[in-house]
Parts: structure tokens; C-alpha cells; sequence
């Protein structure tokens, strides 16, 4: 544990424990020296570097120091208790501890031997009862004519000897029982990849077929029959397979989780082949293009790679954000300069919001509080929102801001607009007043909790009848989750909060440049110019190559979402007084759905930018949306192979619960999207026939 209470790491100071062992057969303490130094080489569980130098300040410098595995002092105990070892216990009994005769030392390291042994002979029993092809531990083949051998020795009192042998047939038992407790890993690891993978290709194949632009030869009708014949036969092999491998499951008596994942991998691979004819036409339509095609496909697939590798490697250190949008915020700006005029100052502007972002990933991940911070995030959030009002009401007339605006008369929302500003206003005045009652030590009024509740509420629904324009509606979603974010603040988060809708509209822009730069050097034929003045949903144009860039970039910002204030752990270790503004009384279930939910105003943001930016660039929702699942997929295949279960808790739980994150992200992904489709689903992108697509 930390000095704060959370979860401790794998650190030293969070994982060495002090342990002391006084009385009859514990020996005395020894000096340091070069020829009496207890060397412990085996490590079964903890991989923890040992005998290190003592600190100074534990006053016992010049004598040796003797570490141990925890699983070691079991054996210590029941030898010095004169009692039989733990049945499960994995520990090597240390000898440093003791003070025994010859005989009672290899006799002791001996019992522990055998303890050890008997697990190791248990799991092969087991193992080769239920196993078809049992594979045995061959090291350990002959063990009967090793413990003979230490009897011999010991009979001849040659304890030397006799303790050696029994001290490597311990090591070999132990590597037993790990290679018993591994028995099945390298199947499942290879089924559950082939899984991942079949499940990529699944819906690599589905958005192809649904969102793409492919020649109308990868679908002939003609061949319909022949299909359906080829399919029955898949079906029926598939068929044939699971039955099989099911036999074989139930005859070696697996558990039923090994059931599903052979289920879920064969249905996935038989549903790829059912696609053979569409494969193999892709295929061919592939080798019929240009080298430059295929070049420009090898180079964002690469950049694909990297970037979600980036983001892996961010679970573990989030200061690798604040380099990637260092580096973002210089190219994003530099391609703008190439791309439209620098009078806009739109590339200065995406320049400075990235950069502003990347110091929040510097920052203590324990926030320290900071009221007068949260409050002036308050009259900075109404800066920031009064700006993109101005240019809302004021820069729709320009051809790089006509899409975002809307063209409907501003002024029927002047007096939805400023309720919004004045509640965000107000609830900074109020964790003025929350606060001041709690360092005052004073109970905060109920008056206080039902005024911070009710602007938090409603602060949330206004956006629902705000204007339908991009920036329109993305604002005032900035604006009205600004209360109840500020309201849960208690420092630099609320800067924060400012810093991604920055950093959020500054991707907008340059998805509007780079649409209106696309569409000055070639016409898309997948997009039509339309007359009308506001463009449906159902006017989505085919997913392009380049597309795969509006995935990603959801991705950084999704995980910046979170990593920008905390980290994993941060869930654990949160301060009362977070969310002392809403309630006094101590109420776990309500103060941990009132941190989750300010947890999720982040990712509403983004999520809603996000549906925004693909209406402004005409792609299906839908499509990214999958893509976004084969982009986490590749973070979750890789985070399965990180999994550990060696190191501290800290370490293991983590790497456990990176897996288990990036698996269930799909689905809490979608059901975002579902929430928030409240907000999106009105937001319309103004197109007119002086300037339509073609003609841009």
C-alpha cells in the first residue's frame, strides 16, 4: 500500500516486508563476510533481486542480511514447530534461519523435498488420468532411485552430499509442478490468438463488404448456387470439427471454458472460409494495383501498428502521451500550414492545444487540492466556450468553417447559451462556498447539495436543444458537462476538462481541412453534390484507406481521456472530497457511481466529437465503429501476452486487468455510443449548392 492507501507497486519499499525469527533452533546473527554468504538461487514465485545491502537506517549494518520468499516462511514455521509442511506450499525451507545439526538439516531440507515431490506427483497423477497423450516431466523420471540415493548418503552420514541432492531434487519437483501447472498453456494461448485473429478477419471481411467502395465483381449474383453448395460443405466440416474436438474435451475431462474457446475459434474460422470466393476475388482485385497502392497500404498499416503499440505502452508509463501530442501538435500543424491559409490561425491554434494537453500526463497521478484551481477552470471553460460561440455566429461564411456552422438564425439560441454559461458560473461559485464549509469544518448545507444536484442536472439536458450544428452542439455539450465536472473537481482535472475540448476541437478542424484539401485535389465520386442546406445520415459515402486515421485518432483520445488525470489505480485512491459537494453521509455505492460518472464525462466528449467528425467527413458510423473494435483487438492481443503471474500484486492485477479493460472496451464503447447518441443524433452538416463537395 502507498502512504495514501492505494494499491501499492511493485517498488521495494511497497513490497519487502520485515521478518524476524527468534527462539530454540533459530541461529544467531552472522557477520557480513565473503566466505559465510547465503546465496538462495531458487525462485519459483518471486523474481525479486535478494540479499541487497541493508538500509543504514534499520541499525543493523555489519550484519547479513538473509531474504526470503514468502512462500518460505511456511516451511521456516512448520520446521521449527516440529509440524508437517503445508499440503500446497511451494516454499524451500532457508537454512540461514536455522541453527541444526547435520542431520537435522538434510533431514529437514529432506521432509521439504518431499512435500514439494508429493504435489508434483499428485498433478501428474491427475494430468496423465485425464490426457490422452499424457507428456510426462522427464527430469523427474527416476526421482524413486534419487531419494534412494539421499537415504544411502544420509546412512553413511555423508549430510553434505545428501543435502545437495536433496536441495536439486526440490528444484526439479518445483519445475514439475510448474511444468504441470503450464501443461495446457501453449494450446490455449493458440487457440485463444487464433480466435483474436479469426475475429479481426471476421469483421475486416464484414466492413468490406458494408462499407466499401469494392468493383461489383467481388459480388457476383451468378455464382449464388455455387456458393451456397461450398457453404453447406464448410458448415458441415466446421460441424464435423466441433464435434470432434468436443469428444475430445470431454474425454480428457477440460473445463468448460476450454469448450468455448475452440466454440467461439472454429465458428469464427468456419464463417472466414464460408468467404472463400470473396477473399479470393480481393485478392486478385489487390494484385491487379498499382506498386504505389500497395506501398501506401504497407505504410499506414506500419503507422497503424506503431501508434497502438504507443498506446499498450502508455498503460504503463502515461508520460508517453505528453511526447506523442508534443510531436502530434508539430506535424498536425505543419501539414495545416501546407493546407490552408495561416491567416485562419487554425494551425497555430491546433499547435498550441495539443501542447497544452501533453502536460497534464506529467502530472501526480494523486491530485492534489487545489479549490482555487477547479474555480479558475470555471471562467476559463466560459472563455473558451464564449470563443467558439463567436465563431459560431461569426465565421460561417467562410468555405474552411461553412460545414461546421449552422446556418439557422443565431440569435433563437443567445438565451440557451448564456443559462449555459451562467450555470457553469455558478458552480464554480458553489465549490467556493462546498468547500469553504468542509476546511471550515462546518456541514455543508442541504440547501448547498440540492442547488449543486440540481446544476449539475440540468447543466446536462440543455445541450438536447441547442442548434444541430457541429460546433453548435459540441459546444454546448462542453458547456453543459462543465458543472457537474467541475463540481467533482478537486485541482488540475478542471483544467483539464478545458484542455481536451481544446485539444477535441482542434481534431475537428483539421478533419474539416483535410476534407476540404482532399476535395481541391480530386472529386470524390462517392459523395454527390446536394442541394439541400442540412445533410443527413444517410448520406455516408464508402470507408476509404484513409479513413483509418478517424479510428486511431479515437483511440489517443479515448485513453488520453483517462490517463490524462490518473491512472488505474487512481479508481482505488480517490479523495472524499471529490464528491463531498454532492453528499456528506458515508455512502459507498452512491460516492463510487459519483466518481465513475466523472470519470465518464471525459469519454462523452470524446465519443460525441468523434460521431460528430464522421458526419462532417460523410463515413458510416457504423464502419469506424468496427474499426475501432480491430484497433482494440490488436491492444488486447497484445495485452494477453502480458499477463503475468510472477511480481507483486500490483503487477500481476494490472496486467490482468489491462486484458480485461481492453476485452470489455468493445462493448463499453458501444454502450457510450448508445448513451450519447441522445446528444448526436440531431447534429446535421450544412452543405449548400454554392459550395457542394465536387465543387470543393
Amino acid at each position: 500500500m502507498s502512504d495514501k492507501g492505494s494499491h501499492g507497486d511493485g517498488h521495494p519499499s511497497n513490497t519487502d516486508t520485515p521478518l524476524v525469527v527468534w527462539g530454540a533452533g533459530v541461529g544467531q546473527p552472522v557477520p557480513i563476510s565473503e566466505s559465510h554468504h547465503h546465496d538462495n538461487t531458487v525462485r519459483f514465485v518471486d523474481e525479486h533481486v535478494h540479499d541487497m545491502p541493508t538500509p543504514s537506517e534499520w541499525g543493523l549494518t555489519g550484519l547479513e542480511r538473509m531474504d526470503v520468499n514468502q512462500a518460505d516462511i511456511a516451511p521456516l514455521m512448520s520446521t521449527l514447530l516440529g509440524m508437517p509442511c503445508p499440503v500446497n506450499s511451494v516454499g524451500n525451507l532457508p537454512l540461514g534461519f536455522l541453527n541444526f545439526s547435520g542431520v537435522e538439516e538434510v533431514e529437514a531440507v529432506l521432509a521439504n523435498t518431499k512435500q514439494i515431490l508429493n504435489q508434483f506427483l499428485r498433478k501428474s497423477q491427475l494430468k496423465e488420468s485425464h490426457s490422452l497423450r499424457f507428456k510426462p516431466f522427464k527430469p523427474l523420471a527416476n526421482y524413486n532411485l534419487v531419494l534412494n540415493e539421499i537415504e544411502h548418503l544420509i546412512s553413511i552420514r555423508d549430510y553434505k552430499a545428501a543435502k545437495k541432492l536433496s536441495e536439486n531434487l526440490r528444484s526439479l519437483a518445483l519445475e514439475g509442478l510448474h511444468y504441470f501447472q503450464t501443461y495446457d498453456w501453449f494450446l490455449l494461448m493458440t487457440v485463444i490468438s487464433l480466435g483474436y485473429l479469426g475475429w479481426m478477419i471476421y469483421l475486416i471481411v464484414h466492413v468490406l463488404q458494408a462499407y466499401t467502395a469494392l468493383p461489383e465483381k467481388l459480388f457476383r449474383s451468378n455464382q449464388s448456387v455455387y456458393l451456397k453448395k461450398n457453404i453447406r460443405k464448410v458448415y458441415f466440416f466446421g460441424c464435423l470439427l466441433m464435434g470432434l474436438v468436443s469428444t475430445i474435451l470431454l474425454l480428457e475431462h477440460s473445463p468448460p471454458l476450454y469448450h468455448a474457446y475452440f466454440a467461439m475459434t472454429i465458428f469464427l474460422w468456419v464463417q472466414i472460409c464460408c468467404e472463400y470466393q470473396f477473399l479470393r476475388a480481393l485478392c486478385g482485385f489487390m494484385l491487379g494495383k498499382e506498386i504505389s497502392y500497395f506501398v501506401k497500404f504497407v505504410a499506414i498499416s506500419i503507422v497503424s501498428v506503431v501508434i497502438l503499440e504507443i498506446l499498450v505502452k502508455s498503460f504503463m508509463d502515461r508520460k508517453i502521451y505528453t511526447w506523442s501530442f508534443l510531436l502530434t501538435g508539430v506535424i498536425a500543424s505543419v501539414y495545416l500550414l501546407y493546407s490552408i491559409p495561416w491567416a485562419l490561425g487554425i494551425p497555430v491554434f491546433v499547435w498550441l492545444a495539443c501542447w497544452f494537453l501533453s502536460i497534464f500526463t506529467l502530472m501526480p497521478a494523486e491530485i492534489p487540492d487545489n479549490t482555487i484551481l477547479v474555480i479558475s477552470s470555471g471562467f476559463m471553460i466560459v472563455l473558451i466556450g464564449v470563443a467558439a460561440r463567436y465563431l459560431d455566429m461569426h465565421a460561417g461564411d467562410s468555405k474552411f468553417w461553412f460545414s461546421l456552422t449552422h446556418d439557422q438564425k443565431k440569435s433563437k439560441y443567445d438565451m440557451l447559451f448564456l443559462v449555459q454559461v451562467l450555470l457553469v458560473v455558478f458552480s464554480s461559485v458553489m465549490v467556493s462556498l462546498s468547500t469553504s464549509h468542509r476546511t471550515e469544518k462546518q456541514e455543508l448545507l442541504a440547501l448547498h447539495q440540492v442547488i449543486n444536484w440540481s446544476i449539475a442536472g440540468a447543466s446536462m439536458v440543455l445541450p438536447l436543444f441547442s442548434a444541430t450544428g457541429i460546433l453548435s452542439r459540441i459546444t454546448s455539450l462542453y458547456l453543459g458537462f462543465a458543472p457537474a465536472f467541475l463540481l467533482l473537481s478537486i485541482g488540475y482535472e478542471a483544467v483539464f476538462y478545458g484542455s481536451l475540448a481544446l485539444a477535441l476541437m482542434s481534431w475537428t478542424l483539421f478533419e474539416n481541412a483535410y476534407l476540404y484539401t482532399s476535395k481541391m485535389n480530386k472529386s470524390s465520386s462517392s459523395i454527390d453534390a446536394m442541394g439541400d442546406k442540412l445533410a443527413s445520415a444517410s448520406d455516408d459515402r464508402c470507408l476509404q484507406l484513409s479513413d483509418i486515421r478517424i479510428p486511431l485518432a479515437f483511440m489517443v483520445f479515448f485513453n488520453i481521456a483517462f490517463f490524462g488525470t490518473g491512472n488505474f489505480a487512481s479508481i482505488a485512491s480517490f479523495e472524499i472530497s471529490s464528491v463531498y459537494r454532492f453528499i456528506t453521509i458515508f455512502s459507498p455505492f452512491l460516492m463510487a457511481a459519483l466518481l465513475i460518472f466523472k470519470l465518464l464525462i471525459p469519454f462523452v466528449l470524446v465519443i460525441c466529437t468523434f460521431t460528430a467528425i464522421t458526419k462532417l467527413v460523410r463515413v458510416p458510423l457504423l464502419g469506424c465503429y468496427f474499426l475501432v473494435i480491430i484497433c482494440s483487438d490488436v491492444m488486447t492481443i497484445h495485452f494477453f501476452f502480458l499477463v503475468k503471474n510472477t511480481g507483486s500484486w500490483m503487477e500481476i492485477g494490472n496486467s490482468i486487468s489491462h486484458f480485461g479493460i481492453m476485452s470489455a472496451q468493445v462493448v463499453f464503447v458501444l454502450l457510450l455510443f448508445a448513451l450519447t447518441s441522445i446528444y448526436t443524433k440531431d447534429i446535421r452538416v450544412r452543405t449548400s449548392k454554392r459550395i457542394s463537395y465536387k465543387q470543393m
